[in-house]
């Protein structure tokens, strides 16, 4: 009976069976293929592939970049959606639907328009340029397409659970005493955290894996703006599928080990969650 129990959906077997081929299909099967092009290097060349200076350094840019402009959206992507929840004002649903913007705007078409906002001459870097800061072809515009193209995973991670959100809650921890800060940091920030971190999983792997955005911004100069992913492109250009293979084994590796660790401390929080 309990076992029976745990078999929710009806023809179990069925939809298991589907679930499984289609993830082989779509993922396992060219995730094995980067594997098995990658062992046609021996270890000496793989390793030489892989440590090279210019890797190294795309390597820095991509994972650090990344990481940096996920945690900057998370808590930007919080106040977003928390005016979203819990505020009724002019232009809310046109803001809301602004949010969406960079799932639907092509990565190429975004690249060009922060380019063209942030090169010396445009409407924003020119204001930049008398402060001594340049954003265009360089590290900080790499940063800036990556926030731009991960922001909407905060939003919409997080927007769920605060309109689910008791404002009882807040009232109550008021009524006890607590500051606005302290209702924020002991309330609402416990209950937020499970989607803070999908969200942040979510938008550190859009960001390690762009590519349309960033180059046009980037400037693509090796060691100094050039991502991972442009590298890979240029491999694959000269023909060299085995070392592109090993630059994108690198990248599987070490982001696969990223989100496990998020992954690992969202299912600890929310069994933490669970048990009060």
């Amino acid at each position: 009976m309990a076992r029976n129990s745990l078999r929710v959906l009806p023809g179990f077997r069925l939809t298991l069976g589907c679930t499984l081929l289609y993830l082989s299909l779509i993922v396992l099967i060219p995730l094995a293929g980067v594997f098995v092009k990658t062992s046609t290097l021996s270890w000496e060349q793989f390793w030489h592939i892989v440590t090279a200076p210019r890797a190294l350094a795309s390597y820095r840019l991509s994972f650090g970049a990344s990481f940096l402009a996920a945690l900057v959206n998370v808590f930007f992507g919080i106040i977003v959606a928390w005016v979203l929840v819990r505020y009724q004002f002019f232009g809310k649903k046109v803001v809301d639907a602004l949010v969406d913007m960079p799932f639907a705007l092509p990565t190429a078409v975004a690249g060009i328009t922060l380019t063209a906002l942030y090169a010396p001459n445009g409407w924003i870097g020119q204001l930049l340029a008398p402060l001594g800061i340049k954003v265009a072809f360089t590290q900080l515009g790499v940063f800036i397409a990556l926030t731009f193209i991960g922001l909407p995973f905060i939003v919409r991670t997080v927007q769920p659970v605060l309109e689910d959100f008791d404002p009882e809650i807040e009232e109550a921890a008021a009524s006890l005493g607590a500051n606005r800060w302290q209702t924020f940091w002991r309330v609402i920030l416990p209950m937020l955290y499970p989607a803070l971190l999908t969200g942040f999983s979510l938008a550190f792997a859009r960001a390690l894996g762009e590519y349309g955005s960033v180059i046009f911004i980037a400037g693509n100069m090796p060691m100094k703006t050039e991502i991972t992913p442009l590298l890979i492109v240029s491999k694959l250009e000269q023909f060299d599928y085995a070392g592109a293979t090993a630059l994108a084994v690198v990248m599987l590796v070490g982001s696969f080990m990223i989100l496990l660790t998020v992954n690992l401390f969202q299912w600890r929080s929310s069994r933490h969650l669970a048990r009060l």
